[in-house]
C-alpha cells in the first residue's frame, strides 16, 4: 500500500519529481566521468610503459632481476612457451637476451645494455620498428645492430659504421664481435637512449655462448585486470626454478605514482560527493518544505506521522533509483564515446607525458564498476537525504502548517 501510495505522490508533480531525479542524474554522470578519467588514465599509463620495455609480467631466472647475469638465463623449449601464449587474455609473448658489454668507435667507448630481441615479435609488443629515424628495421637474417639515438652520438656513429663490442658471455666465455649499424632508433627515455642496442636473438646467443637460453620472457596481455587469472596459470606449468615479476615488482615508481595520484582523486571525489550531497540535500529539503500544508491536512485527516515518514521516504528512495537509474543509462554512450575519442593534452602535461614515453592523451575507462559503484555511492548520497523528512514530519504542527 506504501509503496503504490508513494508511487502515485511522485506523479501528482512531475515537476518536483523530475527536478529531484535531475539532481541525482547529474550527480552519477559527474561521478561517473570522474572516476572513469582517472581509471582509464590508470590503464594506459600501465600499458604504455609495459609495451615500453618490461611488459605486465616477466618469466626469469631466480636472482636475475637483482644482478643481471647470463648465468642466471633460462632455457625455455618452444611447446612450453606455445603453452604460454595458448593462456586466455595472453596477446604476445616476447623473448630477450639483456646482458652489458664495451661498445667502440675508433677512440670512444661506452658501456651498453645489449638486447637480442626477435625482431618481429619485440615490434608486435614495443613498437620498436615505428621508432627507425635512420637506417633500417633488423629481421631474422640480419647481424646489424639498432642503436639509441643518444647512444650513436656519443659514440660519433652513422649508419654503415661498425661498432666493436666486447663483453662477458655465458658462464665466464669472452664475448667478442664487430657489428655494423643497421638502425638508429629514437627511444622515449634519455637513459634508454643514451645505453641500449639491440640485435637479432640469434646473433646475441652466438656472441655470448648461450645456446638457447634466454634472460626473460615478457608478456602482453588484453587488460591489467587479468592479470591475476594469467598468474594462476602460469604458476601450473612454469618449472618451479623459475620466477615470475608482474609490472608493479618491476616499475615500483610508477606503481607509487599511481597509488598518489589515486590518492588525491579519491579525495577529489569525496569533494564531489560532498557537492552533490548538499546540491541533493537543498532538493529534498525544497520539496519537502513546499509540502507542509499537504501533510498538515493529511495529519488532520487522521493519517499517522509514522506512515506519512515511511511513505515519503520510500517517495525519496524510489525517484533516487529512477535519477541513478537514469545516470548510468546516460554515462553508458557518453564514456563510450570518449574512451574511443580519447582527449588530447597539451602544454606542459603533454610534454611530461612525452617524456616518458607516453602519448599525451586523457583515456577514459568503461569498467563496469565504475557505473555500479558511483551508482551506488550517489544511491546512499540521496538515501541519507531522506532524513530530512523524518526530522521535518515528526516536528511538524498541524496547526502551524495549515496557517503557512
Amino acid at each position: 500500500m506504501y509503496l503504490s501510495l508513494s508511487w502515485r505522490n511522485l506523479w501528482r508533480n512531475k515537476r518536483r519529481t523530475l527536478i529531484m531525479a535531475a539532481s541525482v542524474f547529474f550527480a552519477v554522470i559527474l561521478a561517473s566521468i570522474m572516476r572513469s578519467g582517472q581509471r582509464g588514465s590508470y590503464s594506459f599509463m600501465i600499458d604504455s610503459s609495459a609495451k615500453i620495455f618490461t611488459g605486465y609480467l616477466q618469466i626469469q631466472g631466480e636472482g636475475f632481476w637483482d644482478n643481471r647475469s647470463l648465468d642466471k638465463s633460462i632455457d625455455i623449449p618452444n611447446q612450453q612457451k606455445e603453452l604460454f601464449e595458448q593462456i586466455e587474455e595472453v596477446t604476445s609473448v616476447t623473448p630477450r637476451l639483456e646482458s652489458f658489454a664495451l661498445l667502440s668507435k675508433g677512440n670512444s667507448t661506452k658501456v651498453a645494455q645489449v638486447i637480442g630481441i626477435d625482431p618481429t615479435a619485440e615490434d608486435e609488443m614495443t613498437g620498436l620498428k615505428s621508432r627507425i629515424i635512420e637506417g633500417s628495421y633488423i629481421n631474422a637474417q640480419s647481424d646489424g645492430l639498432l642503436v639509441g639515438k643518444g647512444l650513436a652520438s656519443r659514440l660519433k656513429a652513422e649508419i654503415g659504421d661498425s661498432l666493436v663490442l666486447y663483453g662477458m658471455g655465458y658462464h665466464g666465455q669472452t664475448a667478442a664481435a664487430k657489428l655494423p649499424i643497421s638502425g638508429i632508433v629514437d627511444l622515449p627515455f634519455e637513459k634508454m637512449d643514451n645505453s641500449i642496442v639491440y640485435l637479432e636473438l640469434k646473433n646475441s646467443q652466438h656472441i655470448y655462448g648461450t645456446g638457447n637460453r634466454v634472460t626473460s620472457l615478457s608478456f602482453m596481455i588484453s587488460n591489467v585486470r587479468y592479470l591475476d587469472n594469467i598468474l594462476t596459470e602460469l604458476y601450473q606449468i612454469i618449472d618451479p626454478d623459475l620466477v615470475v615479476m608482474t609490472w608493479d615488482e618491476m616499475m615500483p615508481e610508477l606503481k607509487q605514482n599511481i597509488q598518489v595520484d589515486n590518492i588525491s582523486g579519491i579525495i577529489m571525489l569525496i569533494i564531489l560527493y560532498v557537492v552533490i550531497g548538499f546540491g541533493v540535500f537543498g532538493t529534498v529539503m525544497m520539496m519537502i518544505s513546499e509540502r507542509r500544508r499537504e501533510f498538515s491536512i493529511l495529519i488532520s485527516v487522521g493519517m499517522k506521522k509514522k506512515g506519512l515518514i515511511f511513505t515519503t521516504i520510500i517517495e525519496t528512495i524510489l525517484v533516487s533509483f529512477l535519477g541513478v537509474f537514469a545516470g548510468v543509462i546516460g554515462s553508458l554512450p557518453l564514456l563510450y564515446y570518449l574512451k574511443n575519442n580519447p582527449i588530447y593534452m597539451a602544454g606542459e602535461a603533454a610534454v611530461a607525458y612525452e617524456k616518458l614515453g607516453i602519448e599525451p592523451v586523457m583515456n577514459f575507462s568503461t569498467d563496469e564498476i565504475i557505473f555500479f559503484s558511483q551508482a551506488i555511492a550517489v544511491l546512499i548520497i540521496a538515501i541519507f537525504s531522506a532524513i530530512y523528512p523524518f526530522l521535518f514530519i515528526r516536528k511538524l504542527k498541524p496547526v502551524d502548517g495549515l496557517r503557512a
